[in-house]
């Protein structure tokens, strides 16, 4: 027998029942249909915007940790080859943060990483403006679309920061990053990274 939708959990594990987006700005722009793992074979690779409105945003978090740059050539040991394709590996580090996350928390770890992502999606930032041969920065709203996407990149990075020469596990390092990014705090990379964008655009109105 296939499963209903609703009993459909992330790895067999956690329910997206009563995972909420607290910005309703953002609802549209990030995926919360129950999958059990992140995986689509690249699916919406060649049509646009699919990547917002057909793929899980659990899937699109994990892609980006894939990202050449971020997490692979920052990581010692087995983990060093995530970038060179090995997505099965991250999967199992991802359910083992998850696993802590609800240790520490006792909250479903799915809706704590969407209110890190809430956390880390900044309002605005600075573009540079040219006019009669003079160039200057000017803050401008974000759009949706490029808040979430803002969101992941910085959660990565901060990942990636984290975990680079320190003695805990990949999964110690991430589960601990998408808490205090859920939890607003200063101590969290990406929270700060992303009141710094906010602050600069702030002096540049």
């Amino acid at each position: 027998m296939s499963k209903t939708k609703n009993e459909i959990k992330f790895f067999n594990k956690w329910s997206f029942d009563n995972v909420t987006v607290r910005d309703r700005t953002l609802e549209n722009y990030i995926n919360l249909k129950p999958i059990i793992i992140p995986h689509s074979a690249g699916r919406h690779e060649h049509r646009r915007f699919w990547k917002s409105t057909k793929v899980s945003i659990l899937e699109r978090f994990v892609n980006r940790l894939l990202s050449p740059g971020f997490i692979g050539s920052r990581i010692r040991g087995r983990k060093s080859s995530f970038n060179s394709g090995k997505k099965g590996k991250l999967l199992t580090s991802i359910k083992n943060a998850f696993v802590l996350i609800e240790l520490t928390t006792e909250q479903n770890p799915i809706q704590v990483f969407i209110d890190a992502i809430m956390n880390t999606t900044p309002r605005e930032e600075t573009t540079r403006i040219a006019m009669g041969g003079i160039s200057y920065a000017s803050a401008v709203d974000i759009a949706p679309q490029r808040r979430v996407d803002l969101a992941l990149k910085y959660l990565s990075q901060a990942i990636a920061a984290r975990s680079h020469s320190n003695e805990k596990q990949f999964e110690e390092n991430l589960a601990q990053e998408l808490i205090l990014a859920a939890n607003n705090s200063q101590e969290s990379r990406a929270v700060k990274r992303k009141d710094e964008i906010e602050r600069i655009a702030v002096s540049a109105r």
